[in-house]
């Protein structure tokens, strides 16, 4: 957990009323649109979110939305990895966070054909994770944050891929103008290299692959040096600021990744109104939503805190204090 995230902890517990940024700046948010509610006057929710941008501001948009309902906020946001929040979940340690569709019906309930379409695949996750592990999946946003490989715009330019299928082509011709950065889940995860190199019929003997942490990716990829390729996600606010372009996924091979709330079946039934302050946040939440919270703080250099605060000053669900 980052500095940020336990002083968090601290301050939204003990004090209820918001975050700090940078030890200075107090965050705190009152009523807006989102009122508090007597159900939740002084409950205790405790928020979660994976270790990385996006994530955590979905996160910090629960926290803010929950502080201005009245409800007592403990930050854990910024748990390494799917897996690691998955469980924390399960096991009661983590009462609400935001989850993707995919990584739910691909990682967790173990299924490897994703459903097509964004609605299929978010009611066949529901369903799923209700019947076997008392998961309830409720408030899907717009925004779908799958995974994609991009190219820096010289990189199409001078090599013409525009499509996964022309990179699979590029990396049977010439494996070296093809080399490719990619971030440590996704080298291995079956929605990730892995499958996609099954179904665009690639030989990985082929590959010259670099593994790194997702967030060099980027400008590996922009710089063209280490790697002429990288896998991203889809969302993310450095594509535009890199002028990075997206390869088109020509087979329809990356399943669906639209973030949606996701409780423990008993916490959603004790507080149902989480899920009805949440959903008309979730509404707003398209691609270019969260694309440009994501850039924020990724290329402006902001906390990631302050950008879902002030998103939600914006849209009026809450005010500053």
């Amino acid at each position: 957990m980052r500095w940020l995230s336990v002083l968090a902890v601290a301050v939204l517990t003990l004090a209820g009323c918001g975050l700090e940024s940078g030890g200075a700046v107090p965050l705190r948010v009152g009523p807006g649109s989102i009122h508090p509610v007597p159900e939740l006057d002084g409950v205790t929710i405790t928020v979660g979110s994976k270790d990385f941008t996006e994530q955590n501001i979905l996160g910090y948009l629960i926290e803010f939305a929950m502080t201005a309902a009245g409800a007592n906020v403990r930050d854990l946001t910024n748990i390494q990895g799917s897996n690691s929040l998955r469980d924390a979940q399960l096991h009661g340690q983590v009462d609400v966070a935001y989850d993707y569709t995919g990584t739910g019906w691909i990682n967790y309930l173990g299924n490897e054909t994703p459903v097509p379409s964004e609605l299929g695949q978010f009611e066949a996750v529901r369903d799923a994770d209700r019947a076997e592990h008392g998961m309830v999946w409720t408030a899907m946003a717009p925004m779908n944050n799958t995974y994609a490989l991009v190219t820096s715009s010289r990189t199409a330019e001078q090599t013409g891929v525009r499509t996964l299928s022309d990179y699979a082509r590029l990396i049977d011709a010439d494996p070296a103008a093809a080399a490719t950065c990619v971030g440590t889940e996704f080298n291995v995860r079956q929605d990730g290299y892995p499958g996609m190199a099954r179904k665009y019929d690639i030989d990985v003997g082929k590959v010259r692959k670099k593994i790194m942490q997702d967030a060099l990716v980027y400008q590996a990829t922009a710089d063209a040096g280490q790697c002429r390729f990288g896998s991203v996600a889809a969302t993310d606010g450095r594509i535009p600021a890199l002028n990075l372009v997206l390869l088109q996924d020509d087979r329809a091979f990356f399943p669906k990744y639209n973030a949606a709330l996701v409780l423990r079946a008993d916490f959603h039934e004790a507080h149902p109104r989480i899920a009805e302050i949440m959903t008309p946040i979730s509404a707003l939440l398209t691609n270019e939503v969260i694309t440009e919270l994501n850039r924020q703080v990724d290329v402006d250099g902001r906390e990631p805190a302050e950008v879902a605060r002030d998103w939600l000053v914006g849209q009026g669900f809450v005010t500053a204090e």
